[in-house]
């Protein structure tokens, strides 16, 4: 075995970004007839003046004092470290003043600070995947205060089934119910997902064709609050989501509900829906109905008026009373049913 000159090697480490050095000391195995290396590390690269830095030998035996020279120990350790606490005390504020931790707490006793801590990275992360959570975690405050694996997190949202989001939904809308109207419209987002059901085929809000997937959103006009969502395929249209959205009302318990809707919803069949729940509701309309043409067209002259003007909403308009012939389809019953004789 012949042992030649060692060699200095520096080599950064990537997530210190510390330069070490390390003594490399080549020798060459005859019996095998290869090349092998010695590698030690003698210090680091101070980044000020560039010079080699001894570092710490570890593993070395401590010189034998008596116990008259032993220094005194001091039993009370500290732990350094450095974390933000800004954001996560906000979103901490918003969510004991709006309820949204109660309400956790209440549907998912064993996981709420866990599903929060998720809640405020997706906030504070944008887009970022959930696998990175472990290094944002580790220098932010948040509810759980400790890391929460890729594999964690996907059982933890996995876990939360239907019931449960509707019981959160109904907490959550009752703390709002009185008082505001509830502003109920859909989005549209495109997919190619071949796995996804509800991914269809059908016209966005710019009235192109793609491959999408429609997402329903209920949230407080004055709050501007979400409290309900679902996930509707993408062919289906504005007007054929109120009657299931009536049902899922009746489910959650609401019945004293006042919405607000764009023309999208606007048909025969949602109105006389709307009004055998006795529901109030404030809809738009298009321009090209009767009722409406025959409206303006009495007041057309002179809508842009003072008198007209509303200058909390910077708009002009007037009311017409009209009438709604309101018609409502009954089961078919046999015993009812007229007899002839």
């Amino acid at each position: 075995m012949e042992e030649k000159k060692p060699n200095l090697v520096y080599q950064k480490n990537k997530k210190s970004g510390v330069v070490y050095v390390y003594e490399d000391s080549p020798y060459w195995v005859s019996r095998v007839k290869q090349s092998r290396s010695k590698r030690r590390c003698i210090g680091k690269i101070d980044p000020l003046t560039g010079n080699i830095v001894p570092t710490r030998g570890r593993r070395k035996s401590k010189p034998q004092v008596s116990e008259e020279e032993a220094p005194v120990e001091n039993s009370m350790l500290s732990v350094v470290s450095r974390k933000f606490y800004g954001a996560t005390y906000l979103l901490d504020s918003i969510g004991e003043k709006l309820g949204i931790v109660d309400d956790l707490k209440f549907c998912f006793p064993d996981d709420y600070k866990k599903i929060l801590s998720l809640v405020y990275y997706l906030i504070m992360e944008d887009k970022n995947p959930l696998f990175r959570f472990e290094k944002w975690g580790a220098i932010h405050k948040h509810p759980h205060g400790k890391d929460i694996p890729s594999q964690r997190s996907s059982e933890v949202l996995a876990s939360i089934t239907a019931d449960t989001q509707a019981e959160f939904f109904r907490r959550q809308g009752k703390r709002r119910i009185e008082k505001e109207y509830w502003a109920y419209d859909t989005t549209t987002i495109s997919s190619y997902s071949e796995t996804l059901l509800q991914v269809q085929y059908g016209k966005n809000k710019e009235g192109k064709r793609l491959p999408q997937i429609k997402l329903l959103l209920v949230f407080g006009e004055e709050s501007r609050l979400p409290f309900y969502y679902r996930k509707l395929a993408g062919n289906t249209p504005d007007s054929k989501t109120v009657k299931n959205f009536l049902v899922e009302l009746d489910v959650l318990g609401f019945h004293k509900v006042k919405t607000v809707m764009d023309r999208g919803f606007y048909s025969a069949e949602n109105i006389n829906g709307l009004y055998k729940e006795h529901i109030k509701f404030l809809i738009g309309a298009k321009i090209s109905l009767t009722p409406v043409r025959q409206a303006l067209a009495e007041k057309y002259d002179e809508i842009r008026s003072f008198e007209h003007y509303s200058p909390k909403h910077d708009v002009y308009g007037y009311t017409v009373p009209s009438e709604w012939n309101y018609e409502q389809e009954r089961p078919y019953n046999p015993h009812f049913a007229p007899h002839f004789i």
